[in-house]
């Protein structure tokens, strides 16, 4: 007895080839397209207003298209010597304190996978607790400076070093990782931080490669720790540089627009705004091509199961 595919047999209709799933195609690409430009255009804007003229910026007259295009922000600004030295703190504290997060993360996530721990439950229990409870910021402000940490780059790095939303990721996609690999592993001789180095670590490029662009966007974008644990300028990083500008609390805006030959320090500051903005956004919007498409299995496959 043979049987026919609907899908193949010749003048049949599949559900793709109804009218109602072409419209619902059109439309829900549509939606896509404009909730993208939606999204595009803060930014488009912002790259606008780094190229027109501060007088332009000042009178609101600036759209998605420079008004009085100039580039003379981007110069005072690339004369800053303050402001790349902030911005190379930036660089040094994102990448110091992503290899210590991961280092971290991935060892205290890997030890709890394992289903054999002793108190595994209770310790999973008290990492949770401090996902929604924690000492608040004067105590945390307390223990820094009792540390010796004020004014260092570990005041920085150090404390935000393990996210538990991160280590809940990533220890549900250890979970998720074959016992048998494990088990002939340990046949073969390998002890578990073998296992871990050799095995475990090789499977979990997509898992590793999220969390690193997690992590590394968190301590990048942060400017909250700088601006309670340093006090010296040249210890800054650029986001808090910027967040100065921003609060007219830096001696920028009077800066650039002594060295325009304005009168007005407001005008010169909207603009050092919207390009020191674009200048901190370029390195991320770099990095994030390159590893977005490990999001679906590293976050997704951590996240739904177990």
């Amino acid at each position: 007895m043979t049987t026919t595919n609907p899908r193949r047999s010749s003048g049949s209709i599949g559900p793709r080839d109804t009218t109602g799933y072409r419209i619902f195609t059109w439309a829900n690409n549509g939606f896509l397209v404009v909730l993208s430009l939606a999204m595009l255009f803060p930014f488009a804007m912002l790259v606008a207003q780094s190229f027109s003229s501060p007088a332009a910026l000042k009178a609101g007259r600036v759209g998605i298209w420079p008004v009085g295009f100039t580039l003379d922000t981007y110069k005072f600004l690339m004369q800053n010597q303050m402001f790349w030295l902030n911005y190379r703190n930036t660089v040094v504290y994102t990448v110091v304190a992503t290899v210590i997060a991961m280092v971290l993360t991935t060892l205290m996530a890997y030890v709890l996978a394992r289903r054999h721990l002793r108190a595994r439950g209770f310790l999973v229990g008290i990492v949770v607790f401090t996902m929604f409870f924690n000492g608040g910021l004067i105590p945390n402000y307390v223990l820094i400076s009792a540390l010796g940490m004020k004014n260092t780059i570990w005041a920085i790095v150090v404390p935000g070093a393990i996210s538990v939303f991160n280590l809940l990721v990533m220890k549900s996609f250890f979970e998720n990782q074959p016992l048998e690999l494990e088990e002939a592993a340990q046949i073969d001789g390998l002890g578990w931080f073998g296992i871990f180095t050799r095995i475990v670590l090789p499977l979990s490029q997509a898992v590793l490669a999220t969390m690193i662009l997690f992590y590394s966007v968190g301590f990048w974008n942060d400017w909250f720790a700088a601006f309670l644990y340093l006090d010296r300028q040249e210890l800054f990083p650029v986001t808090l540089f910027l967040r100065n500008v921003i609060a007219g609390a830096s001696s920028t805006a009077s800066e650039g627009a002594a060295a325009a030959g304005m009168n007005s320090a407001t005008q010169i500051a909207e603009s050092v705004k919207a390009v020191a903005m674009i200048l901190t956004l370029i390195p991320i919007l770099c990095v994030y091509p390159f590893v977005q498409r490990y999001f679906v299995s590293g976050v997704m496959l951590g996240s739904v199961k177990g």
